[in-house]
């Protein structure tokens, strides 16, 4: 149970070390105290923190709060914790004022609200950070559903011939003027960083088109680093609200009764 930086994160060697990276806060505009909200007997934050130990490809996961009431529960069930600024604006700035002392090659920044995150897709970003060292950044996207192509809460994003993102939108993209078919991709939140990526994206200030849409992730390309954007089959829901809250709650009881 470590209370310090350095037990939270694996010792360098030579071999490229990934770290998985939960930003946790207690204040929320829709759903306050979150990462407490209790989820089938285990608060959010430790489903979330046990679903991404499961990935094979990480090294360590470690959660990243500023908040003592989370610390702590984070600590009861035995997680990685480490208490990080007050000040940090995001989740991406909570993780760089981390992984400045880290010892690791790259870093996933996992949503400390998603409990059915998948752990094959976590590995599927850090097995890419791993064998391609000089993509600077790494994303996941997955078929589009119906109603996403104009739900300004689904961002779509549009990748060139090699898979690197062209842009992110909560519009509509491509515009469809003519007849030529395009499978829509629907954008999933979760990033992967070689470290110096991540340092260097956080030390830049709120780009133009990252304000008006509202994405943090167009600061990069603004800035001109590529983002890398992988296919998976699907994505998985989220905790914004009451309602996300009780229908997650009802898919583990459900999964907890047809394995036990």
């Amino acid at each position: 149970m470590p209370t310090d930086e350095s037990a939270a994160v694996p010792q360098a060697t030579t071999k490229s070390r990934v770290v998985g990276a939960i930003p946790a806060r207690f204040g929320s505009s829709r759903l306050p105290g979150k990462p407490l909200r209790q989820l089938a007997g285990r608060s959010l934050i430790e489903h979330v923190f046990r679903q991404a130990t499961q990935a094979a490809e990480l090294d360590q996961v470690v959660v990243l709060t500023d908040d003592q009431r989370i610390f702590e529960a984070v600590s009861r069930f035995e997680g990685n914790v480490e208490m990080t600024p007050t000040e940090c604006a995001s989740g991406t700035d909570r993780v760089a004022a981390a992984a400045r002392h880290w010892p690791v090659t790259a870093v996933v920044n996992i949503q400390g609200d998603e409990p059915l995150i998948d752990p094959q897709a976590i590995d599927t970003l850090a097995r890419h950070l791993k064998q391609n060292p000089n993509d600077p950044m790494v994303t996941l996207a997955a078929p589009a559903k119906p109603g996403d192509r104009d739900n300004p809460d689904v961002v779509k994003v549009v990748v060139d011939l090699s898979g690197t993102a062209l842009y992110f939108s909560r519009s509509p993209i491509p515009y469809r003027r003519g007849s030529e078919p395009h499978a829509d991709l629907r954008h999933i939140g979760i990033y992967g960083y070689q470290l110096q990526t991540l340092l260097d994206l956080a030390d830049l200030p709120a780009s133009a088109l990252e304000r008006s849409e509202s994405l943090e992730q167009l600061r990069a390309l603004e800035n001109g680093i590529g983002i890398k954007v992988l296919e998976v089959a699907r994505g998985w829901q989220g905790v914004d609200t009451m309602e996300d809250l009780e229908r997650v709650e009802s898919i583990l009881k459900a999964a907890a009764s047809s394995t036990g």
